[in-house]
């Protein structure tokens, strides 16, 4: 589903190459099944990208993306923390991407949210929507708490939302932000990253939940097992 690719776009560090396929991203959007809310608020951040200094414009991405460990786009960060159970599930997803003939780059995770919107559009339309909908708790959350900052991307999530086979347990997603959101100050970061670095090469333990996409739901809902960093965004994640 070629929607999924100019999602997955928009959700990159924004370069000159990528102001560049603007365009081309709109284009494709404008055919997408998206209902026209969300095809026009779509349309409004592309244009606004368009028009933003690029310094600018990456500055606010480091900012949102980077820099707010509530607004990270690694799919798995949300769900186990650093737990081992990450390692391994990012093993599976990467077995998975495999299959679909993507290969990763040294530099990429495969649970990185573009990443597995590019997984998402090597699939017909219907299998695509599945898969967006093993993601939608996720999806929903980091939309409102891009919302709740006033910030633009937004809109890129609620497309996504929009094209998913399935929408956000509102309940899941209401308690989670209920919870609150860490603190993002350069100290509180450093205090989250005190512990030992995890090894996510290890061996997840035995009776460790499944880890490939298909889990993230009822993983997202359920209560964490022990971890070195906390799941719920008032004590971290």
């Amino acid at each position: 589903m070629l929607a999924c690719k100019a999602l997955a776009g928009l959700l990159l560090y924004p370069d000159e190459a990528l102001i560049d396929s603007l365009p081309e991203i709109g284009d494709i959007l404008r055919q997408a099944a998206l209902p026209p809310a969300e095809t026009e608020a779509l349309l409004q951040f592309c244009n606004r990208l368009a028009a933003t200094d690029l310094m600018e414009a990456q500055s606010e991405y480091v900012a949102l993306f980077d820099s707010a460990p509530s607004l990270s786009l690694y799919l798995f960060g949300h769900v186990y923390g650093d737990s081992r159970e990450r390692g391994q599930a990012m093993v599976d997803l990467l077995e998975d991407y495999h299959r679909m003939g993507l290969d990763m780059t040294a530099d990429e995770l495969p649970d990185f949210l573009p990443v597995f919107l590019e997984y998402a559009s090597l699939h017909e339309a219907p299998q695509a929507r599945l898969l967006l909908g093993e993601v939608a708790e996720v999806v929903s959350l980091l939309a409102a708490r891009l919302e709740r900052r006033g910030a633009s991307y937004a809109a890129v999530l609620r497309a996504i939302e929009a094209l998913s086979a399935r929408q956000a347990d509102r309940e899941v997603v209401e308690a989670r932000l209920a919870e609150g959101e860490p603190e993002d100050t350069p100290e509180a970061i450093d205090a989250r990253y005190e512990e030992a670095p995890v090894n996510f090469m290890e061996p997840a333990v035995e009776d460790s939940a499944c880890s490939k996409a298909a889990s993230l739901v009822a993983q997202f809902s359920r209560d964490p097992p022990p971890r070195s960093r906390p799941l719920n965004p008032s004590d971290g994640s």
